[in-house]
């Protein structure tokens, strides 16, 4: 073994084989680098290895090292807004307004009529307004950001009453009470986990209490013996006790998930109309937009946040702005048949079936089409989807299909049930079926 080891090339050498020319410098001495630690690793161990191949496995290295690792995925896996893939896919017309703001400057904070700075928020507060009711609105990176900067600004170091029903853990274990007391408040407990009364709440106020607030939960479900009070209920009991009503509406709904055949969901609106000051809810959620945190409530309220120093920390850049508004005047048209979030869930069952019996023919192992649901995902409507049809692709290696699969270019992303590989293609277009048809009548399964 030593022996072969001493064979092995140095770094300038292999660097300087042609395979590696068209690369970068950087790009040629990493690639060799990781070429020879491959190959010496493989020797120490014990392993066969070709010392011949070395600029074949340099060239792999090299390749590896000038793709970009956020890339085009094509989502079958049978969630609609799924976190690990971005969630909301943008409209063609909302990207293509990003894509123009992005190749240029922009009026961002400049008024085009007196020459003077204006401000960012005016090119989606009007807007926003308008879609939900609301008497101001302010727009920050994300939900969670924006829960923080209003329990910051409007209730930092007073008690904050939060029933234990809606105490959530959210992604990447991040929890309501832990946000609740990072912001500097103080949280107050109320209700059980299933029944939260209004009494509950009325209880636990004090000359120290600041707000109520209510959280959507966003990933799970109660069924059975619950109760809690409205929002409107809380809203009477706030005003009288000279309390805050913030709500974390989360979904950002804006429209009714009745006309798709889900359970109907509070929309940002209602929970306006209903007399929340502050409602917080996220873009890239059923408003099919980019990540963002809107804040929707009373003008005094909201104007305190604007003003907050936090609201400079959390501010969002021009992209986030072009394609919320872009988005939101699709819904304001009446044009939300072409943001992909509410296409793919008002999709014909039967484009779906077509969709997935073209990706059974073309696989050249064992399939089945069969029914199922497609998930909102998200966080947007726990338990809750829509019907579709989807293909189960057999292999004896399920991981490795589904590896292939995803390292594909676009990636393909499915998910692994029962030892198999299942596609929904339910949020996928056509041109993107017509793609993994392709994918899958030339994959070598004997070789996976």
């Amino acid at each position: 073994m030593s022996g072969e080891l001493r064979l092995l090339p140095k770094v300038d050498a292999l660097r300087a084989t042609p395979e590696l020319e068209p690369f970068a410098d950087r790009v040629r001495t990493a690639a060799a680098r990781r070429a020879i630690e491959r190959a010496r690793g493989a020797l120490v161990a014990g392993e066969p290895f070709d010392l011949a191949s070395l600029p074949a496995i340099a060239l792999e290295e090299a390749r590896r090292m000038g793709e970009a690792t956020l890339r085009p995925a094509i989502n079958m896996s049978g969630v609609v807004l799924h976190t690990g893939l971005g969630r909301a896919r943008l409209a063609e017309s909302v990207a293509d307004r990003v894509f123009e703001v992005a190749r240029s400057h922009a009026l961002l904070e400049l008024d085009a009529e007196t020459g003077k700075r204006g401000e960012r928020q005016t090119h989606v507060r009007p807007m926003l307004c308008e879609l939900t009711g609301a008497e101001d609105a302010l727009v920050v990176n994300n939900a969670a950001a924006g829960l923080y900067l209003a329990l910051s600004a409007l209730a930092g170091g007073r008690e904050v009453i939060l029933s234990r029903g809606e105490m959530v853990e959210i992604g990447g274990s991040f929890r309501m009470p832990d946000i609740v007391r990072q912001s500097g408040c103080r949280l107050v407990e109320v209700g059980c986990t299933n029944k939260t009364r209004l009494s509950d709440y009325a209880e636990a106020i004090t000359d120290d209490t600041a707000a109520i607030l209510c959280c959507h939960p966003s990933n799970f479900r109660i069924q059975g013996f619950t109760e809690k009070p409205d929002l409107a209920e809380l809203r009477k009991l706030g005003k009288k006790r000279g309390l805050l009503l913030i709500d974390d509406h989360g979904s950002g709904c804006a429209f009714e998930t009745a006309r798709y055949g889900l359970p109907r969901q509070n929309t940002m609106r209602d929970r306006i109309e209903k007399g929340a000051d502050v409602v917080v809810a996220s873009g890239d959620k059923l408003l099919g937009g980019p990540q963002a945190g809107l804040i929707l409530g009373r003008r005094e309220a909201v104007a305190t946040l604007a003003k907050h120093p936090l609201a400079r920390v959390l501010r969002v850049d021009k992209l986030t702005l072009a394609a919320l508004e872009a988005t939101v005047r699709l819904h304001l048209d009446g044009a939300t048949d072409q943001i992909p979030t509410i296409w793919a869930m008002a999709r014909p069952l039967e484009d779906v079936r077509t969709a997935a019996k073209r990706l059974e023919k073309a696989y050249r192992g064992e399939a089945t089409v069969t029914w199922g649901l497609t998930e909102l995902g998200g966080g947007s409507a726990p338990g809750e989807g829509v019907p579709t049809w989807r293909v189960g692709l057999a292999h004896p290696r399920a991981d490795r299909l589904a590896r292939a699969l995803r390292q594909a270019r676009p990636a393909v992303i499915g998910r692994i049930e029962n030892d198999r590989v299942w596609l929904d293609p339910r949020t996928a277009e056509a041109d993107e079926v017509r793609y993994v048809a392709s994918l899958l009548g030339s994959l070598d399964l004997d070789v996976l």
